[in-house]
C-alpha cells in the first residue's frame, strides 16, 4: 500500500490539528512552533475542537512539556473560545 501524501502545513500562527490523529500531536506541535520561529512568529493559535477535551488535554500536556512554549492559554471569545489555545513561544531557548 502506497504511503499517503504528506499534508502540506501553512507556516502562519494557526495550526489546526482536526486531521491529525492524537499520536501525531508531540512532534508536530514541535516541529510547527521551530518552523514558526525560524519565521519569526511568536504568537500561536492552536485549534483542537471543543469536544470531549481530550485533545486539549493532550496538547496542554505537550505544551507544559515543550521547552519553545513561554505560556499559554484558551482562546477567548474571539478567538475560538475554549475550542482553541493561544500559545506564546520564547523568543530564544
Amino acid at each position: 500500500m502506497d504511503e499517503p501524501d504528506p499534508i502540506e502545513i501553512p507556516i502562519n500562527g494557526e495550526l489546526d490539528l482536526h486531521t491529525f490523529r492524537p499520536s501525531d500531536i508531540k512532534p508536530l506541535l514541535e516541529d510547527y512552533f521551530e518552523a514558526c520561529l525560524e519565521k519569526g512568529i511568536l504568537r500561536v493559535r492552536v485549534i483542537h475542537g471543543k469536544g470531549t477535551g481530550t485533545l486539549r488535554e493532550t496538547v496542554h500536556a505537550q505544551l507544559r512539556k515543550s521547552k519553545r512554549v513561554e505560556s499559554f492559554r484558551l482562546g477567548d471569545e474571539s478567538s475560538g473560545s475554549w475550542g482553541a489555545t493561544l500559545v506564546q513561544l520564547k523568543s530564544e531557548l
